[in-house]
């Protein structure tokens, strides 16, 4: 990918949006929530990708990550026995052992917040995904430094609806769900239910233990929704939600293929128990109040044989980590109505304040140690936050917003370690939207995020860092949402750059034969800039397409790590792919008959900071065929249908005692299967 194009790549998107604009044009209808104020898509001025419910309808048994990192800038890496970890624009983590992390990117399902434990995403019965890039700190705060992944489920209905579901493929898939709602009690209450289980031998072969299932999926989603209208003036939603995913993890093998040789697999594993509550209160016909309060409780195990054999002849190890989580969360916000605007009606207000409480310990067991190493990490924040959103004029609009969060944090460990911090975080943004006309918005948003300091747990002979600081990113987007020839073509084109003060990277040191340690150091500084745009062209009723492109160009400016005595300016962080992209067909061959095919590729990025080893480029062709009568559809569907082989994680290191070499985790192989549905 030549990036010296890129600046001509984007005058040209800029003005081929003018060229063609028809002013009379319907914008789309897809409404995005995660904001302050839903809003249509198009009218939108955040660099926002929406993946709705056709698109993942019959994804429902595909890793939630590998679904969301199909957007336009969005990577994922795995470590374990599906992808967990994903980045957006080259930022987030790649993985978790000892030290206590912060998320790069957040993840909020139904009003609970999964930043931290996000093997528990599921895709069934999911009405809608939101991927916002970029800062998201008026909102969402500290774990939103590079974006926030946001989960809607379907809501209860006044009507008996209901979902069956079915689906078997290769690799021995099965996977069940059900959903169903509708009225309780008749102008009072509202519910549903959904359950799915989701299980799957995995496509890693043990040769040792001659077993097909050590890298095998079992999961189980429940949920339950209920709406409460306590009164004309009053909605309380509740939300329900119980995960048990008992995983294997045996991925890594000295030959880098889908054969492992562990005498030891290991686990990957999540069960949660959470709720939320969201009260919307009319107080009058100028404000309203909207109040949320979530808790969840989850319990992991991340395990894995640490020397990958059944053999003594180098070394042998098991490792690990038993985590126990806690979070509960508290928001109370005052949000304006048409009545309620202030400064002569032309501004519409948000205020807010937001409590958070997290909890995490930890238990790692290793072959070589004496007695368990535990440690307990807690978290506490408070925070204030406004917006306004002022009509300059009846096509401009004002949005200034601003986050003023105390972070607090406690850690003490079996080693003796103790930390313990207090910072004052500050985010925001102002942006400008230009309504040109009925179907053309031009935007342009300066927004400012952050993410809290921490600390490594390492002993003071490792010579390690011990604390890490503060990173703040300031990142601008200048964009344009369209319509274009009567509704039929729609394009979103966001253009970004972004400079990182303090930038948080993960590393690792070997401290002592076949023994590595993972840190978190500073880069003093760090840019980062590109372009994402979507497209979406229906010509007729019978065909449609549908294509993305993310182009990014990330650096360190400055960075000099003591540990390596090496000076990395210059060179692109981890998991930052120059280019992604996604292109899709839709075709309704007869009325009961639709093909659907899309190929999504990405370039080549490197594994980690701590060593030069790169992924290989690669393009993924997905097809299904979709027959549908009535109330019954069948799908018949395909996954990397030329078998193309890609990695999802990559280590650089002396594994065996014959010299450093890389070792990586593969990709899904083909996988297909039927997916069978009713709805009622």
């Amino acid at each position: 990918m030549n990036t010296k194009l890129l600046p001509l790549s984007l005058i040209a998107a800029l003005a081929l949006q003018s060229v063609y604009a028809e002013s009379t044009t319907e914008l789309d209808p897809i409404v995005v929530s995660s904001d302050f104020r839903a809003k249509k898509l198009s009218q939108t001025s955040n660099a926002v990708t929406v993946i709705t419910e056709d698109k993942i309808y019959d994804k429902s048994s595909q890793a939630f990550m590998e679904v969301v990192g199909s957007a336009a800038n969005v990577n994922f890496s795995a470590g374990g026995s599906k992808s967990k970890y994903i980045q957006i624009r080259g930022m987030g983590e790649r993985g978790q052992f000892e030290t206590p992390i912060n998320p790069t990117v957040g993840l909020m399902i139904d009003g609970v917040d999964f930043s931290n434990a996000t093997l528990g995403a599921s895709l069934f019965d999911v009405k809608q995904i939101e991927i916002l890039r970029g800062p998201q700190g008026t909102l969402f705060g500290a774990n939103s430094l590079a974006g926030m992944v946001t989960v809607e489920s379907n809501e209860p209905t006044e009507e008996t609806q209901g979902h069956l579901e079915a689906t078997v493929g290769n690799y021995n898939t099965q996977a069940f769900g059900a959903a169903v709602g509708g009225t309780l009690i008749e102008n009072t209450l509202l519910g549903r239910l959904s359950i799915y289980k989701n299980d799957s031998d995995g496509f890693i072969h043990n040769s040792y233990l001659n077993r097909d299932d050590t890298n095998g999926i079992d999961e189980l989603t429940a949920k339950a929704k209920l709406r409460w209208f306590v009164s004309d003036k009053h909605t309380i939603d509740m939300t329900f939600m119980h995960i048990n995913n008992d995983n294997g993890y045996d991925a890594f093998n000295r030959n880098n293929t889908r054969t492992t040789e562990s005498d030891e697999p290991g686990r990957d594993t999540q069960k949660t128990n959470a709720f939320a509550l969201k009260s919307v209160y009319q107080v009058n016909d100028q404000f309203h109040v909207e109040s949320t309060v979530s808790h969840s409780k989850s319990d992991i195990e991340y395990s894995y044989d640490e020397d990958w054999t059944y053999t003594d002849e180098y070394y042998t190890s098991f490792d690990q980590y038993l985590r126990d989580k806690k979070q509960t969360d508290v928001d109370v916000r005052l949000v304006s109505d048409e009545a309620g605007k202030i400064f002569n009606s032309t501004t519409a207000w948000t205020f807010g304040a937001y409590y958070k409480k997290y909890e995490s310990d930890l238990v790692r067991n290793n072959t070589y140690f004496i007695a368990p190493f535990l440690s307990n990490y807690s978290a506490d924040s408070r925070a204030i936050y406004g917006q306004l959103d002022t009509d300059l004029s009846p096509t401009l609009k004002l949005v200034t917003g601003l986050r003023l969060e105390q972070w607090e944090t406690d850690y003490q460990d079996s080693d003796g370690t103790t930390f313990n911090d207090t910072e004052n975080l500050v985010g925001g943004k102002i942006g400008l939207e230009y309504q040109m006309n009925a179907s053309q918005l031009y935007y342009v948003t300066l927004s400012r995020g952050y993410k809290p300091g921490g600390f490594n747990p390492v002993t003071d002979a490792s010579g390690l860092p011990k604390q890490y600081q503060t990173e703040a990113l300031w990142n601008i987007d200048l964009g344009v949402n369209g319509s274009y020839l009567d509704g039929q073509l729609s394009n979103r084109v966001n253009l970004f750059y972004g400079k990182r003060k303090d930038q948080q990277v993960g590393t690792s040191y070997v401290t002592e034969s076949y023994k590595y340690t993972d840190y978190i150091t500073n880069a003093e500084k760090g840019t980062y800039y590109g372009l994402e745009t979507e497209l979406t062209y229906r010509p007729n009723d019978v065909i449609s397409f549908d294509a993305s492109l993310g182009l990014l160009k990330a650096k360190f400016d400055t960075f000099y790590n003591l540990v390596d005595d090496v000076s990395k300016d210059g060179r692109t962080p981890a998991q930052s792919p120059r280019y992604q992209y996604n292109i899709g067909l839709n075709y309704f061959m007869t009325e009961n008959w639709k093909f659907n095919t899309n190929v999504e590729g990405r370039g080549s990025y490197y594994f980690s900071n701590s060593h030069d080893e790169k992924s290989d480029a690669y393009a993924l062709v997905n097809a299904s065929i979709e027959y549908t009568t009535g109330s019954w559809s069948a799908i018949l569907w395909g996954r990397n249908l030329a078998d193309a082989d890609y990695q999802t994680r990559g280590y650089y290191f002396d594994n065996f005692g014959t010299g450093e070499a890389l070792y990586t985790q593969q990709g899904d192989p083909r996988t297909f299967g039927l997916t069978v549905s009713y709805d009622f």
